[in-house]
C-alpha cells in the first residue's frame, strides 16, 4: 500500500513534455500531487546523444513521486499500476494511446487535459491548428477519454483570452496547459465523488489536426502575408520556417529566425542562410 495524499484523491499522472509539467505544477499549487507518474523512457538526445530524461520525470523525483517509465503498456505494467490502487487517472501530452484495459483499471475512468475547445481541433497538433486557423476563440477541454481520439465526453471547457492574437506556439501551450491544470483540480474532487456529469460532444461539428512534419515550415516569402506569419507562430521552435534561394546557380536553404506582422506584412528580420551564421534578412538580400 502507498502512502495516502492530503488531497484525498489517489490519481495517476501520464504525461512527458513541458506542457505536462506545467499541468501538474497547477495540480501541485491545488494540493493535489499524483500517487504515481508514468512518463516515456529516457531517450538519447542532442549532439552527443546522451540519455535524456522527460521533463516530467525529473519533476516528479524532485518531489519524491514514483515514476515509471513503461516501453510498453501491457498486462506486466497494468499489474505494477494496478498496486498504487488508483481512483482516477489523469493524461497530459502523455504521447501513447490507452488501452481499454489500461482505462479499466481506475474505477473513474481516465480524464485527459486537451488545448483546445472540442470538437474543434482533435488529434495530434492542436496548438498549432488553432494558430494556422487563426482561431479567436481558443481554450482548454477537461474530457473523459474513451476508444477513440479526442471523441469522449466534456467535464468542463475554459475559454481563454489571449492578448496580442497570434502568439508563438509555445505561449500559447503554457497559457492552455495552466488552465487545463487548473480545469482539471478544481473538477476532479466532483468527478471523483461521482456528483459531475460529462456531456457528449457534438461529434458532426468535430474538426481535426495532423502531426507537424518537417516539411511544413517550407514558405514562399513572398506568399500571402498572414499565413506566413501564422505558420512563422505555430511552428516556433519546430519545424521552424525556410524558403529557398538560388545564388550562383545554387539552391541555398534559408533559415528564418526572427520574424513580424506589420501593416500587412511579413516581415523578415534575421535568416541564418545554409553553411552561414545568423544575419539581418537585408543583409543577406543585399549580400
Amino acid at each position: 500500500m502507498h502512502t495516502i495524499m492530503k488531497n484525498n484523491i489517489r490519481y495517476a499522472f501520464f504525461g512527458t513534455p513541458m506542457v505536462a509539467v506545467w499541468v501538474l505544477e497547477e495540480m501541485e499549487q491545488a494540493g493535489m500531487l499524483p500517487v504515481v507518474v508514468i512518463t516515456a523512457p529516457d531517450r538519447p538526445a542532442g549532439r552527443g546523444m546522451q540519455l535524456s530524461e522527460p521533463e516530467v520525470k525529473v519533476w516528479a523525483q524532485e518531489r519524491n513521486i514514483p515514476v515509471l517509465q513503461p516501453e510498453k503498456l501491457g498486462k506486466e505494467f497494468r499489474a505494477e499500476l494496478s498496486t498504487y490502487e488508483c481512483e482516477v487517472f489523469l493524461v497530459a501530452a502523455y504521447g501513447k494511446i490507452l488501452g481499454e484495459k489500461l482505462l479499466a483499471l481506475a474505477p473513474r475512468g481516465c480524464i485527459n487535459v486537451h488545448p483546445s475547445l472540442l470538437p474543434k481541433y482533435r488529434g495530434a497538433a492542436p496548438i498549432e491548428g488553432q494558430i494556422l486557423a487563426d482561431e479567436k476563440e481558443v481554450g482548454v477541454s477537461i474530457m473523459q477519454l474513451d476508444s477513440e481520439m479526442d471523441h469522449g465526453p466534456i467535464l468542463i471547457q475554459e475559454r481563454v483570452d489571449v492578448s496580442g492574437w497570434p502568439v508563438g506556439r509555445m505561449e500559447l501551450s503554457e497559457l492552455l496547459a495552466r488552465t487545463g491544470g487548473r480545469a482539471a483540480a478544481s473538477t476532479l474532487p466532483s468527478w471523483v465523488a461521482g456528483t459531475l456529469t460529462a456531456t457528449p460532444q457534438n461529434h458532426v461539428l468535430a474538426t481535426y489536426t495532423r502531426k507537424t512534419e518537417k516539411e511544413d515550415g517550407l514558405i514562399d516569402p513572398n506568399g500571402p502575408a498572414r499565413e506566413n506569419y501564422l505558420k512563422y507562430c505555430a511552428y516556433e521552435g519546430w519545424p521552424g520556417l525556410y524558403f529557398f534561394i538560388e545564388r550562383n546557380g545554387i539552391k541555398i536553404r534559408v533559415k528564418i529566425t526572427k520574424a513580424s506582422f506589420a501593416d500587412d506584412a511579413f516581415v523578415i528580420e534575421t535568416v541564418i542562410p545554409e553553411g552561414k551564421r545568423e544575419m539581418p534578412y537585408q543583409t543577406f538580400i543585399a549580400s
